[in-house]
């Protein structure tokens, strides 16, 4: 059956190239809607728009599709900023293997609340408002009782997941959002909206380690690797909290920006032996964000007794680990993945206390492809955000399928 519908939908294609050719349907798309395309704009009552990757090119279009009507417990709110993140890029391109097209990408949202359902407490028309990396979970499970939706089996993503009602989520690359109460953060007057999006996804995934490892209390010595969208964030949590911190970097012309910018107490070139030798058993703890494949045997020489590593990136392949370092020094490696909605509104007040925000680069929404493959190349200081609220226009809609 399958088969049948991909062969129709080729055959479709043909047709209206053919049609092009001889001048015969100027005004029909090149690309007509698929079966998923057609559903997307019509399972939900509330229509909406934005853009999206249709397979996995990655290649970001106008998009029409529909979200769900604000029920008792829903929030909506219009979109007005949104974060550009590294998984953006890796599911967009189906790198880890589960992306589902078509894909509106998207997880570090703010906006204006226009809609709020009649048992929702937190909010009110007009609040600002932001959402994260999830949008559901099961609500009953320990890790949920336990504030740790992140770790919920059955946690909803924001993007590319299936919600309850069996039906596809899309993130915040659009016009509205429509999320329960428990999943939307409440957002601080004394906070951008523009800078302060990538928190929703970069700033919980380094508070949340340096918190629950204890490598928040002042006087401690903690070492950040790589300095780019987490690394930088990173930097601005520990110093907030009171820690020394060294920034480890393949790139000594990141050292005065560590420093003078970002306000690193050292800096080490993680490529110099020597730097590296004379670091070793001098740190407490080590947030890694490097998402390449690298050696940890290096980063755990750096951690004194009882030390902690923690790893935060994602590479594509497994790392290796050494054991003998671990065993001669009581040594951890662990890993953590962003954080639960009550750390997670925790971390945005610490950081609408402490004046943290992210080093943006604020984008229109039809320079998205041109920002993915500039992320791609490291190419931005050090986050891309989309400004949807002004840019993303209606008409950009017009030539989607009808």
């Amino acid at each position: 059956m399958k088969f049948i519908k991909d062969l129709i939908e080729l055959l479709q294609r043909i047709w209206i190239h053919i049609m092009r050719r001889i001048g015969l349907a100027r005004s029909l798309p090149e690309n007509p809607c698929t079966e998923t395309e057609i559903t997307a704009r019509n399972e939900h009552p509330v229509k909406a728009f934005g853009w999206a990757a249709k397979d996995e090119s990655g290649v970001l279009s106008p998009f029409k599709f529909s979200r769900r009507k604000n029920t008792e417990k829903d929030v909506t709110f219009k979109v007005l900023y949104c974060g550009i993140c590294h998984t953006d890029l890796h599911f967009i391109k189906n790198e880890w293997g589960f992306s589902k097209y078509p894909l509106v990408p998207g997880h570090e949202i703010v906006g204006i609340v226009t809609k709020v359902g009649n048992e929702v407490q937190k909010f009110k028309i007009g609040d600002k408002v932001g959402v994260g990396c999830l949008v559901g979970s099961c609500q009953s499970c320990e890790n949920c009782t336990r504030h740790l939706e992140n770790y919920c089996p059955r946690m909803i993503l924001t993007y590319s997941s299936t919600y309850h009602d069996g039906t596809t989520t899309y993130g915040g690359y659009s016009d509205i959002m429509v999320a329960n109460e428990h999943f939307v953060i409440r957002w601080p007057e004394n906070l951008p909206l523009d800078a302060g999006a990538p928190l929703l996804c970069a700033g919980i995934t380094t508070y949340s380690p340096l918190k629950y490892f204890g490598l928040n209390k002042p006087g401690m010595h903690v070492g950040v690797v790589g300095l780019g969208g987490l690394g930088h964030v990173a930097v601005k949590f520990a110093k907030a909290f009171g820690v020394r911190v060294t920034v480890i970097s393949t790139s000594p012309s990141k050292k005065k920006e560590a420093i003078d910018h970002l306000g690193a107490d050292l800096f080490l070139v993680s490529s110099d032996p020597e730097q590296m030798k004379a670091a070793e058993g001098t740190m407490d703890g080590v947030i890694d964000t490097v998402s390449a494949v690298h050696p940890l045997l290096p980063l755990i020489g750096l951690l004194k007794s009882h030390g902690k590593l923690v790893l935060v990136g994602a590479p594509e392949k497994p790392l290796e680990l050494p054991v003998f370092p671990l065993l001669l020094g009581r040594k951890i490696v662990a890993g953590t993945s962003i954080g639960g909605l009550k750390e997670t509104q925790e971390m945005i007040d610490f950081a609408a206390k402490h004046k943290i925000t992210a080093e943006v680069e604020v984008v229109p929404m039809d320079y998205v492809n041109t920002a993915m493959e500039r992320l791609a190349k490291g190419d931005v200081r050090y986050r891309f955000v989309i400004d949807v609220g002004n840019t993303l226009k209606s008409d950009e809609c017009d030539s989607c399928c009808s």
